[in-house]
């Protein structure tokens, strides 16, 4: 049988490891345009502060995808460092991102840079974000990529991203198409 503090170690990893999935299905939700990933994030009455909006997880997933979708032909959302205050059945988390996006108007990328402050309650065993606050703290447009047009044909040899369900990421199983296996690009 464990002891006590063993227990509460593993408790607190379990935890911790629910909670920074959270956030990840947020991220994976909002740059797939993917409504019940986003609202998987949230608890039904939750409040998120985005600064261009405030309101619950239905109308935050219903804006920012159509914000994206018309504004953007490709984002990403990643996430870095991560702190997390665990109090029970509360925690209270500082989240890093960056984010990239390819514009269909405007200059080609933007960048941009800040934190994620969450309030998550764990409510009947499931940890999501009770109230957010997106806190912005850099923002900028960078110079060109030099990437000669051959080379950057050759990266989406893996399978062309898309914003919805075709995307790679929900193929199960995942699988490496044999042909690049067997006469990989890098000859």
């Amino acid at each position: 049988m464990l002891d006590a503090l063993l227990e509460r170690q593993i408790r607190e990893l379990i935890d911790r490891q629910a909670i920074h999935d959270v956030i990840v299905r947020y991220c994976r939700g909002v740059d797939r345009l993917d409504r019940e990933l986003i609202l998987s994030a949230y608890h039904p009455d939750a409040i998120d502060d985005h600064g261009i909006f405030v309101g619950g997880p239905e109308a935050f997933a219903d804006h920012f995808s159509a914000f994206h979708a018309s504004r953007q032909s490709a984002t990403q959302h990643i996430i870095t460092n991560h702190s997390c205050e665990l109090a029970g059945d509360t925690a209270h988390c500082e989240t890093y991102w960056l984010f990239a996006a390819m514009n269909r108007e405007g200059p080609p990328l933007s960048l941009g840079g800040g934190r994620y402050v969450d309030r998550m309650e764990r409510r009947d065993g499931r940890w999501a974000i009770a109230q957010r606050k997106c806190l912005y703290d850099w923002q900028g447009v960078p110079g060109d990529y030099a990437l000669p047009p051959e080379l950057a044909a050759r990266m989406q040899g893996a399978g062309p991203p898309a914003r919805d369900r075709s995307d790679p990421s929900y193929e199960r199983p995942l699988r490496v198409d044999p042909r690049r296996i067997s006469d990989p690009p890098q000859g």
